[in-house]
């Protein structure tokens, strides 16, 4: 049965996996919510140093409502840092901060992985959509040879985006870890404490890269088994 298979263990564990990588995020930026840095600075004010130090002046800084909703917006060039952020002089938002600052950063130098992402997002959409429909119709018709393999080869760009974005997150945050560090924008014994909430939100990336993957080989595993029978 294909609502009924073993192959739900797969998805457990990738759901397990985002599970423990959203809560280390939370624990950690709530836990250096709490640390302000001496140096005063609140988040958007930092923001604002990073980008003009960068040479960045076409990217405003703007608060967005919610808690940790900030992002980058490439395309109206707004770095939108959240409530929970934009005010705070904490060592976590100021992190959060730089790491969207960061991605300013990449977009200004047309940092290749981000344009291969921003690429594959229209792809990745088109995927999502029809997918996962296409490959239970053919499982359900039996149309192993030609709407199962489409299904599972969509299906693979949101894998191939979760994987173009881990270089993309992880060089935004060595980029934010280095410049807070060298300008000197938070001291040398609060700077391991930004490591550490950044590191934290990098987790849930591979967590969410793992997770496609497994849900891909699974997939995969029922195409295999449904071809057998």
């Amino acid at each position: 049965m294909f609502f009924y298979d073993w192959t739900y263990f797969l998805v457990l564990i990738g759901a397990g996996l985002s599970l423990w990588a959203s809560a280390r995020v939370k624990s950690n930026f709530t836990k250096y919510s709490q640390v302000s840095s001496v140096r005063g600075y609140t988040a958007a004010e930092v923001a604002e140093q990073i980008l003009h130090g960068a040479g960045v002046y076409d990217v405003k800084v703007e608060r967005v409502s919610g808690n940790l909703t900030d992002h980058y917006d490439s395309s109206s060039k707004i770095l939108r840092l959240s409530d929970t952020v934009y005010d705070s002089m904490s060592v976590a938002a100021i992190g959060v901060a730089a790491h969207e600052c960061g991605h300013a950063i990449q977009d200004n130098e047309s940092y290749v992985p981000l344009r291969l992402r921003h690429m594959l997002v229209p792809i990745v959409n088109f995927g999502n959509r029809l997918s996962m429909p296409l490959f239970v119709i053919g499982l359900i018709f039996g149309l192993y040879d030609s709407l199962v393999p489409i299904g599972i080869f969509l299906f693979s760009f949101a894998v191939l985006f979760q994987i173009v974005t881990l270089p993309v997150e992880f060089n935004a945050s060595s980029r934010a870890v280095a410049i807070l560090g060298e300008r000197g924008m938070v001291t040398s014994e609060e700077l391991p404490k930004v490591k550490k909430v950044l590191t934290a939100a990098a987790y849930t990336y591979l967590a969410a890269a793992a997770a496609s993957a497994l849900q891909l080989l699974r997939l995969i595993l029922i195409s295999r088994s449904r071809r057998r029978d």
